[in-house]
Parts: structure tokens; sequence; C-alpha cells
């Protein structure tokens, strides 16, 4: 075992430790995607109650954390497709346009097909290097960019063609 790697979890977690460990994380994620504080919280308590549940399975992967963040992305992007689209007014026109950067990229990232959209949010909202997206996918890391590409130039078509992966990094804010 690589106990001196970054993504190798502790051989030695209990989920108690991985919960405390991974919440903030997977709230951060999931507040990403849907934009707002309260579902993400809930996101992601439903993906570590999905983690407990299969922990026996999920304790030993190397990639457990990735497939957590994982499972929270998509219930974040459930929330999304049944919540309608309503703009809260802001204090600033920054944050405007914070919020609207969002809106556009959820409501195109929910007609991206299935692993493109999973490729973009491990890799660019949960901030994960495409090895690590590939492991928890079960993809080879070139497929992994293939799905990358395709899914920014869909974006581009769907949100505009000055869509950029910067984008991303303002939404991590």
């Amino acid at each position: 075992m690589d106990q001196g790697g970054n993504s190798a979890p502790p051989p030695d977690e209990d989920f108690d430790q991985f919960f405390g460990r991974m919440l903030p994380l997977t709230i951060r994620v999931a507040r990403r995607v849907t934009g707002d504080p309260w579902a993400a919280e809930d996101v992601a308590v439903e993906a570590l109650a999905r983690t407990h549940a299969r922990w026996s399975r999920v304790a030993p992967l190397p990639w457990r954390d990735a497939w957590v963040l994982k499972v929270a992305s998509r219930e974040a992007l459930r929330h999304v497709r049944r919540q309608p689209l309503m703009l809260a007014p802001q204090h600033s026109p920054d944050e405007a346009d914070h919020v609207v950067l969002r809106a556009a990229l959820a409501a195109a990232l929910v007609h991206l097909p299935r692993r493109q959209r999973e490729t973009i949010v491990l890799r660019y909202l949960c901030d994960l290097p495409e090895a690590d997206v590939a492991a928890a996918l079960g993809l080879s890391t070139g497929t992994v960019k293939t799905h990358l590409h395709r899914a920014l130039a869909a974006l581009r078509a769907n949100i505009g063609s000055d869509f950029e992966e910067e984008y991303f990094h303002e939404l991590q804010a």
C-alpha cells in the first residue's frame, strides 16, 4: 500500500473518520453544482449515507473519495433538474454574474451525456486530477480527456463560444 500517496485514503480509516473528513468537501462540491447551501448539505448527507450503506465495498477502494464525490455530484444534478430556475436578487453585479453563470452551467450540464457530465464535475468542480477521474469512473486517462474535450465543446455550444475552463474556477469561490 502506498501510505505516503496523496490520493490513497488512510487504510485504517473507519466510516466516522471518513465522514468527518469528507463532509466539508462533499458540501463544497454539491454547492458548486446547486448554488444552494441548504440543498448542498442535503446532497452531501445523502451521498455519505449511500456510502455508509456500501461501506464494506467502498472502504478498501483507493479512489473512494472520488467515488463519494461522484455520488454527490449526481445527486446535486438530480436536485438541479427538479428545481425551477429562480435567480434571487443579488447585491452587486459581480454576484449576479456569478449566479447567472452557475445557473447556465447547471442547465447545460444536465443536457450532457452522463460520462461527459461526470468527467466535467469530477475534474473541474471537484478539482480532481485526470488520473483520479479515470480511476473513479473506471476509464483510461485518454478516454477522460476525450470526454472532457467533447463536454467543453458542448458547453461552449450551449452557453456561448467564449465559455472557458476558467469559469469553473469562478464557481469555486
